[in-house]
Formats: structure tokens, C-alpha cells, sequence
């Protein structure tokens, strides 16, 4: 019976983390410093890998495409349409957030975890503080706003990869490459990779952030709950793309 009450008691913890992290967090100043500094630290930190990765991965999908429909009886425009849904429905959102899930995921538990074991989370509560929302709303609200914003940044740059590698290796011509672009644009597509990022940002910082703030022991169970949130972080998020790809798009 353990095997099933333990899923439960984890499930019903999280549940009164997140009524914590959504109560009145403290000071306005205090709460807009923090937000700066998170802003900062998980967003900007974050910029250099996403454009590297999304360009990258814009090229290759570019690259195999051209690849697999270099046929006298395909448009080469169809090598332009192919990247622009893909990146789109899927790599520009999933891959972003699974790439945030590993750096930001991780730090946000490493952070909370040490604070935990290190007694300054006790400290906050003891001074009256709302240790839940001082600690995770600012990341909340920075992760909701801006990694959106990222993922806009990774389906541009990811297209941009795409035009460069065809134009470089003389698969597809820049002419051809656009006119795939604009052919059958649907600018919902647009929309329903932005609102799962803001979907997956959610889970990015408060999973990571439930692990760390509950963590017990020392510096080795604060590494087994960074890598443990992490990981509940990334399943949780290629299960919430299958049903979200189910709601949204059938």
C-alpha cells in the first residue's frame, strides 16, 4: 500500500506548496528586486544557449529535409515548410523548455535545496515571511513572461539556421527556402507553441523548486533532489506535450 500512498502524499504536498508559493509574497520593493535578480539569473543566463541550440537544430532539420525530398517530382519550398512546422509545433517549445528544465530546473532545486539545509529557509519563517512565495513567485512570474519570449527568439533563429544551411550547402535556395516560409502559414501555430512554454515554465520552476524546498539531510541529498527534480521536470513535460498536442491541435 506504501507504493501507492507515497505518490499521493507527494501529489498532495505539492498541491500546498503551490497554495504557499501564490500567497502574498511580502514587500513590493523586496518582491520587484528579487523578480530583477531571477529575471536576470534565469533568463538572460539562458539566452546564449537557446539561440545556439535552436540555430543548430533549425540547420539540421533544414539539412535532412532537403535531404529526403530531393525528388525531380518535390518543390524545394516544401524544405521551408517542413522546418517552419516543426520548429514551430514542436523543437522551438519542447526542446527550449527541456533544455531550461536541465539548466534552470536544476539550479532553482540547488539553491532552494541549500538554503533548506542550511537553515535560512527555517530562518525566513520564523521572521514571519512567506519562505514559499519569497523564495519561487519572483522565478514564477519571470519564467511566465520571458521564456515565451525565448521561444519566440528559438523559432526565429531556428529558421534562420534553416536559410543559412540551405543557402551555404546549395540544397535549397534562399527564394525557394521562403516561399516554404510563407506557404499555408497558419499563425496559430505561433500561438500554441507560446502557450506551452508558458505551460512548461510553469512545471520548470515549481517542481524543481517543491524538491529543493523539501529536502532533508545534507549536500548529497540536496544533488539527489536537484537531479530528482530535474527528471519528474523533463517526463512531465513530454507527457503534458502529448496532451496538449491532443487538446490544442486535433
Amino acid at each position: 500500500m506504501k507504493w501507492l500512498l507515497r505518490p499521493l502524499d507527494t501529489v498532495g504536498r505539492y498541491v500546498l506548496f503551490l497554495r504557499a508559493v501564490f500567497h502574498y509574497p511580502g514587500r513590493w520593493r523586496v518582491f520587484r528586486q528579487r523578480l530583477l535578480r531571477d529575471i536576470w539569473e534565469l533568463v538572460m543566463s539562458s539566452v546564449t544557449l537557446v539561440l545556439l541550440s535552436s540555430f543548430f537544430v533549425g540547420a539540421v532539420i533544414a539539412l535532412e529535409g532537403a535531404i529526403n525530398l530531393n525528388h525531380p517530382m518535390l518543390p524545394k519550398y516544401l524544405v521551408g515548410l517542413g522546418t517552419r512546422d516543426v520548429l514551430l509545433l514542436e523543437f522551438s517549445s519542447t526542446l527550449t523548455a527541456l533544455l531550461l528544465a536541465g539548466k534552470v530546473g536544476g539550479s532553482i532545486a540547488s539553491e532552494i535545496g541549500s538554503m533548506r539545509i542550511t537553515e535560512q529557509i527555517d530562518a525566513l519563517n520564523v521572521m514571519g515571511i512567506n519562505s514559499a512565495a519569497y523564495l519561487v513567485l519572483p522565478k514564477l512570474v519571470a519564467a511566465l513572461i520571458f521564456f515565451p519570449l525565448l521561444t519566440l527568439m528559438s523559432m526565429i533563429v531556428g529558421l534562420l539556421g534553416g536559410a543559412i544551411t540551405g543557402e551555404v550547402t546549395g540544397m535549397v535556395s534562399l527564394i525557394d527556402y521562403t516561399e516554404g516560409l510563407r506557404i499555408f502559414f497558419k499563425p496559430y501555430y505561433i500561438n500554441y507553441g507560446l502557450f506551452k512554454m508558458v505551460v512548461f515554465a510553469f512545471i520548470i520552476v515549481t517542481i524543481p523548486a517543491f524538491w529543493g524546498f523539501y529536502v532533508e539531510g545534507g549536500a548529497f541529498e540536496v544533488g539527489r533532489a536537484s537531479t530528482k527534480g530535474v527528471v519528474v521536470t523533463c517526463i512531465q513535460i513530454i507527457v503534458l506535450n502529448l496532451i496538449l498536442t491532443q487538446v490544442l491541435l486535433l
